[in-house]
């Protein structure tokens, strides 16, 4: 007996197939020169029948794997092997007389490694769809004043721009016409 992907099977064979690929390289004499092996995924093969109380039941369970098979969802197979991180490669089943309640299986999974990546997705923060958001002002937080010592050549859209206010702000602000700032004196900016 075993579960593939959570579901019984009840198993009549169990094999594996571990491989390497090897580089070689022939020689004038003796033995080839080898300079690489690659580890090769493993593989698995189940044969065993998908037993329900009912014929639909055995069906349903057969579906499910289907399900998991083509959405290549990894799956955990425990038996006699134990196999973790695969995906069924395979599928294939008979129906006949011998099982009333099911059928006979035969599961072909893979080993698969997911490669792991440090991104990280952004968080965003949600639109309020066109609303717009009254805040309240509280009376403790005041601005700070800001002043700027005026030298020569300073004029109103300088330092406007200089500070990212408007002209306007700064002749409210401030009590000399614009051609006759003084130098010297403190330019109320906030």
């Amino acid at each position: 007996m075993g579960k593939l992907g959570g579901y019984k099977i009840a198993n009549i064979q169990e094999s594996f197939n571990n491989t390497v690929n090897v580089t070689s390289y022939p020689t004038e004499k003796g033995l080839p020169i080898t300079d690489s092996v690659q580890r090769q995924p493993k593989t698995f093969a189940i044969s065993g029948k998908i037993l329900g109380k009912t014929a639909k039941e055995a069906e349903t369970i057969r579906s499910a794997l289907e399900k998991k098979q083509n959405a290549g969802t990894l799956v955990t197979y425990v038996g006699r092997i134990n196999a973790k991180n695969v995906i069924i490669t395979n599928m294939s089943g008979t129906y006949d007389a011998t099982i009333a309640n099911g059928l006979s299986a035969t599961f072909d999974l893979q080993q698969i490694r997911i490669a792991k990546t440090p991104y990280v997705k952004k968080k965003t923060q949600k639109k309020n769809s066109g609303k717009k958001t009254v805040s309240k002002k509280t009376t403790s937080s005041k601005p700070k004043k800001q002043y700027h010592v005026v030298k020569a050549g300073d004029t109103y859209w300088g330092c406007a721009r200089k500070y990212g206010t408007t002209v306007a702000a700064l002749r409210k602000l401030n009590p000399w016409p614009d051609r006759k700032i003084p130098i010297g004196v403190k330019m109320r900016i906030r």
